[in-house]
């Protein structure tokens, strides 16, 4: 029998680390279907899966494996899908039933340049908007991304502490070049990888409310088959889960599903900031992006330029805390992306004219080098 989670370091693909992230989470449900460039974390899956206890199931498209990982969940099974763009289009339809029934589950998208088919094999950061607004109606989701495969591996296992906690579908949104980019990843003993499960009801099952939330705004959730009477729906419900399509339910039950996570932000939220004491300028960064980011502020530190590296590792909710702080203080955002302007749009909206905000953009499936970036803050520092 082969160890659940396999201690120590190893040199992994992304796309593996992922696979393994999910493994040490807890999962044992996989649902997919195979897409450039994410078709690996199901294939490392298949493998591992059968040694430990897992289901893999393929099915035929991406809106029946997003269906299936919400069904699991309810079954009482940590579950994920992966997939790229193309499918996660396919998958929002679901997601947003993930939303409403309030399911823990995991997706994660190995983003590829769009849009439609786009560019299969190469590396973009263009569905950052599509994490965020997929979905129709106002609702909120928790997006992370990692920018190496050691990330990749910690980040897969915050998703899943996260979706549990919150009651939430959550995604992880990777690049093309993190999955398919080979690292050093450090494995840590089983029994130090913290763990969150999601709550359990306290009360009889004949007291059991389905959509009761706790002073947190999340409900306890029961499995199905263990003795409580389960109703759950897309429709607008009341708190036995029965469909209640008043305006006096929906305004209740959609402003507590976006209350849920809004009201915990502060612990939901993760950036790293670096050099930002006596910053002027500050380049804000994501994902494989944030690795020459880094590279390019040390550069024109060394020159005596003032400029600090805020990195978001949570994409959503957005850090807006973080940079409506710093705009009182820096005069110009530098954000370089893997798109035409994504996250750049969320920094410009936070910082509200009180800076300026400068776009790096890139397409066609190439990264950014440090030295674009150095260029841009040499550029704006003579401003």
């Amino acid at each position: 029998m082969e160890k659940t989670v396999l201690t120590g370091k190893h040199f992994w693909y992304g796309n593996i680390a992922i696979a393994e992230g999910a493994i040490a989470a807890g999962c044992r449900f996989f649902a997919g279907y195979p897409i450039t460039p994410a078709s690996e974390i199901a294939e490392h899956v298949s493998k591992r899966f059968p040694e430990i206890g897992g289901i893999i199931v393929q099915f035929e498209d991406e809106l029946a494996s997003m269906a299936a990982i919400l069904g699991a969940s309810w079954a009482g099974a940590k579950s994920m899908t992966a997939t790229s763009g193309p499918g996660l289009s396919l998958m929002t339809e679901n997601l947003g039933l993930g939303v409403m029934m309030e399911v823990p589950t995991v997706v994660v998208n190995i983003q590829r340049g769009g849009p439609s088919t786009g560019l299969p094999t190469l590396t973009a950061q263009g569905d950052i908007m599509q994490a965020k607004w997929g979905s129709h109606g106002p609702y909120e989701i928790i997006a992370l991304s990692p920018g190496s495969p050691q990330e990749a591996f910690d980040l897969t296992i915050r998703c899943f502490n996260l979706a549990e906690k919150y009651r939430v579908p959550v995604i992880l949104l990777a690049s093309e070049t993190v999955g398919h980019s080979a690292g050093k990843v450090v494995v840590p003993p089983e029994d130090e990888i913290k763990l969150i499960d999601r709550k359990k009801p306290t009360v009889p099952p004949e007291k059991y409310l389905p959509y009761k939330p706790d002073e947190d705004l999340i409900p306890p959730m029961a499995y199905a088959g263990e003795g409580y009477t389960i109703c759950t729906t897309g429709l607008t419900h009341d708190e036995k889960g029965y469909p209640d399509v008043s305006a006096e339910v929906q305004e209740k039950l959609v402003r507590r599903l976006n209350d849920k996570i809004r009201k915990h932000m502060d612990e939901i939220v993760d950036v790293e900031e670096e050099n930002m004491e006596d910053a002027r300028i500050a380049v804000v960064s994501y994902g494989q992006v944030s690795r020459p980011a880094k590279r390019a502020v040390k550069m024109a530190r060394e020159e005596g330029i003032k400029v600090g590296n805020i990195r978001l590792v949570t994409i959503w909710p957005f850090a807006e805390n973080v940079i409506r702080k710093w705009a009182k203080q820096v005069e110009l955002f530098i954000v370089p992306e893997l798109n035409y302007g994504q996250i750049y749009l969320e920094v410009k909206r936070e910082v509200a004219g009180n800076s300026e905000t400068v776009l790096v953009p890139r397409m066609g499936g190439e990264l950014i080098t440090p030295q674009e970036i150095y260029r841009e803050i040499r550029k704006v520092s003579k401003k």
